[in-house]
């Protein structure tokens, strides 16, 4: 009946639009990740042209200070961001274990529709 492929349509729709989210949740981690790469690589430089790689002394340069609290703000984010990760892949799963019932609910309804004919 309708109803069954409106409900298989809509199970679709929920499992991709889980899957996206997943997806973009990834993307973003890869990103952040990218991103404090760069960061180590600058406080790197930044240290080696200063000769201090220590942050507690007095004359650790400025800007390699700011960097590695934004690298560590970066990888906190990905922390939180791999949470997110996890709670998305069960949602995925759940989606998919939604629409596997709805479209066997759906090929039942066929089958019985077809044999009532």
């Amino acid at each position: 009946m309708k109803s069954s492929e409106s409900l298989l349509r809509l199970k679709e729709f929920q499992v991709n639009d889980k899957r996206r989210q997943l997806g973009q949740i990834q993307l973003m981690m890869a990103e952040f990740d990218k991103m404090a790469a760069e960061l180590e690589y600058q406080i790197a430089a930044e240290e080696k042209k200063a000769g201090i790689s220590d942050p507690s002394h007095f004359a650790y340069p400025t800007f390699a200070k700011a960097a590695r609290q934004r690298a560590d703000n970066l990888k906190g984010s990905i922390r939180e961001l791999k949470v997110q990760q996890d709670a998305a892949e069960l949602a995925v799963e759940a989606a998919e274990a939604e629409l596997e019932k709805a479209a066997a609910l759906d090929q039942r309804d066929g089958a019985g529709r077809n044999k009532a004919v």
